[in-house]
């Protein structure tokens, strides 16, 4: 097992990697900006390295200067958490080439499955149900009115590259199709560098599932079951759960064999993420891959026992996986929530400032709670990276036992300083359709 690990992120999913690392005898060591320098993640490592001054572009996004870190702080791997440079080819690339061990997927993986053109074409190639639509980038607007009318509106426009939600429009007819595009094409060109853009079906209340697996480098591949993160704002997860209601085990079984295919067409190793999307009738369709850790990676943790960092490490070392398929066993329900630093009332807009009070809930009898936080009172919520400070998860025999535990957990956490959505994450939890699990992505 590697003697040290470079953490090439902040906040909470730092802070987590660094607790497993730890406890696998490893030292810690943070990245940090000039708006990071009291940052918790820094707090918690056992060393830290500057990268740059606050916007993300000049620290945690500047390769040269995180080549340099991991040069001069002797770390012998480097776990990217999730975002920032997480699926950077070149980035995962120049690690490896530095013979220091890339806690996560090969670069070729992460090339094939980060654009979502050819990662469709090779879901197609492994027998994995794609969404209809057209395999190839659109170039003008008439190539795209031919497209929409032999899919059939309403339908996505969706960039090639990056995620997040970003460079995505739905139109229903020709004049949105115009519209889109242009802003589709747009926004992927500021966000990723990359202004293609396709079109595939849209689905009118769809469901968003997901399947967790872990592959190591000698061939072998488990899938750890489902995740349901159908409660979402404008294309991003905000609650996430484990398993799904909705997921038979006839539903499962095909989800489960399909992402396997897939991992095992692409060569993958390590932990990573197949999205798919389900209509009303139950019928699923892959999305995307996701070639690194998710947010919602808790949930699964939870139901299934599994340390997933703890086997993203195991694999980076070269380790056969320990156990089969046939040894995953998934019990009660788990939840996440995603605690925002944004105001509900006010569009969800971001809020920053000093957190002047910071009170984490307590595990109660029954249950089991998690809580990943990346904020201390004391501490500076800023303006320069995602609003999300911290996620709160439980796990209990049922669901409405799991969901209970939650808005327990959420009304024993205080946080003040900054506009947050607890609230109304506790809304969400108590209405009659989530309870029931009359869920879908426009829930929200």
């Amino acid at each position: 097992m590697f003697d040290s690990v470079l953490v090439a992120n902040r906040g909470e999913i730092a802070v987590r990697i660094m607790r497993t690392a730890k406890r696998m005898g490893m030292r810690t060591i943070a990245i940090y900006s000039e708006a990071d320098t009291n940052a918790i993640h820094v707090k918690e490592a056992d060393d830290a390295v500057y990268v740059g001054p606050s916007p993300a572009s000049e620290s945690y996004l500047r390769v040269p200067a995180l080549l340099d870190a991991i040069d001069r702080s002797g770390a012998q791997c480097v776990h990217p958490g999730y975002g920032f440079l997480s699926e950077n080819e070149a980035f995962s690339k120049a690690v490896t080439d530095m013979r220091v061990a890339w806690v996560g997927p090969r670069p070729d993986a992460i090339h094939k499955m980060g654009d979502k053109i050819e990662s469709k074409k090779i879901a197609l190639a492994a027998g994995v149900n794609t969404v209809p639509g057209v395999l190839d980038s659109v170039t003008d607007l008439g190539e795209a009115r031919k497209i929409a009318a032999g899919i059939g509106y309403p339908v996505m426009i969706k960039a090639a590259a990056g995620g997040g939600g970003k460079g995505m429009r739905v139109a229903h007819n020709d004049k949105e199709l115009e519209e889109g595009i242009g802003m589709a094409a747009s926004e992927a060109k500021s966000s990723f560098g990359d202004a293609r853009v396709f079109i595939e079906k849209f689905f009118i209340n769809p469901r968003h599932i997901e399947i967790q697996i872990l592959a190591d480098g000698h061939g072998n591949v488990v899938s750890l079951g489902e995740r349901e993160c159908s409660i979402q704002r404008r294309h991003q997860k905000v609650i996430e759960e484990a398993p799904s209601m909705f997921v038979t085990p006839e539903k499962r079984a095909m989800m489960n064999a399909q992402s396997i295919a897939l991992a095992k067409e692409v060569n993958y190793m390590s932990a990573g993420t197949i999205e798919f999307i389900v209509d009303q009738s139950g019928e699923f369709y892959f999305l995307e891959m996701n070639t690194r850790l998710q947010v919602e990676h808790r949930v699964t943790e939870l139901i299934t026992g599994l340390d997933l960092v703890e086997h993203m490490f195991r694999i980076a070392a070269g380790e056969k996986l320990s156990f089969t398929q046939s040894d995953v066993q998934c019990n009660g329900w788990a939840f996440e929530s995603r605690i925002y630093a944004e105001d509900p009332a006010r569009g969800f807009l971001p809020s920053t400032g000093r957190i002047i009070r910071y009170q984490e809930p307590t595990p109660k009898p029954g249950s089991t709670l998690v809580v990943d936080s990346g904020i201390y009172e004391g501490g500076e919520v800023s303006m320069f990276y995602d609003p999300m400070v911290a996620k709160i998860c439980t796990h209990a025999p049922t669901r409405d036992a799991a969901i209970d535990a939650m808005r327990v957990a959420l009304g024993e956490t205080i946080i003040r300083g900054i506009a947050h959505n607890i609230s109304f994450l506790d809304a969400v939890l108590a209405h009659d359709r989530f309870r029931s699990g009359d869920i879908c992505t426009n829930f929200i």
